[in-house]
């Protein structure tokens, strides 16, 4: 009978574990990694030319993005409070900014010689035996000269293929006098993704929208057999 009475007090004086846990949680929340800032690649210099190259409108908020570092620090809720509306372009920039982590990135995103927001592209010829002089694109340093040092130094840029003889063919492409190579400008939506098109009010109210044109079509047929009668 005295144990069951003394119980209660011994339950007091037993040490409680609701400090140590609550200090475990706050110690792992404030050790959370801060995120990836990336470098900046030769076609893709500076803040300005990321956002016009994926398009959508988004260089307008240029000038709220100070550095390189604070675009690719933000969060979503930072960037709604910048102003960066509506929120599918906040989707759309973070998404982006995830894709370049990764080096993910659009045509001219692996040139290595850019001046000006211009690479220079040009056919070059592997001479060997096994390969029969095959041909392929190399982006050269500006201004367009002869290539002094194996072709093999050069970057080979991905979606540029040789066509023909010395013809270059690949995204923005545009031929430069003499066929002596192409260049490619850094152009407003070079690396967008288009919106899809809704058809018809879109999945969620398709049934809805068809139905009504349904209703409305035989409606107006109805009304012509009516005045035509």
């Amino acid at each position: 009978m005295k144990f069951e009475r003394l119980r209660p007090c011994l339950r007091m004086l037993a040490p409680s574990n609701s400090f140590t846990f609550a200090g475990q949680i706050r110690s792992v929340h404030q050790t959370r990694r801060a995120r990836k800032i990336p470098e900046p690649k030769p076609f893709v210099p500076d803040v300005t030319t990321f956002l016009t190259l994926i398009g959508r409108g988004l260089n307008k908020y240029a000038n709220k993005f100070p550095s390189w570092d604070s675009l690719f620090s933000l969060t979503g809720p930072q960037l709604k409070e910048l102003g960066i509306e509506p929120t599918r372009s906040r989707r759309y920039l973070l998404n982006w900014m995830k894709r370049y982590r990764k080096g993910d990135l659009g045509p001219g995103g692996d040139f290595l010689f850019v001046k000006d927001g211009e690479a220079i592209l040009r056919a070059a010829t592997l001479q060997e035996k096994e390969l029969g002089g095959s041909k392929f694109v190399v982006n050269v340093p500006h201004p367009d000269e002869e290539l002094e040092k194996p072709a093999e130094i050069f970057g080979r840029p991905l979606g540029y293929t040789v066509r023909g003889a010395k013809s270059i063919a690949g995204p923005y492409a545009t031929p430069l006098p003499g066929s002596t190579g192409v260049s490619v400008k850094v152009t407003e939506g070079m690396w967008e993704h288009r919106r899809g098109r809704k058809i018809d009010g879109g999945e969620r109210r398709r049934a809805e929208i068809r139905f009504k044109k349904r209703s409305a079509e035989r409606r107006a047929q109805r009304e012509a057999e009516f005045l035509g009668n």
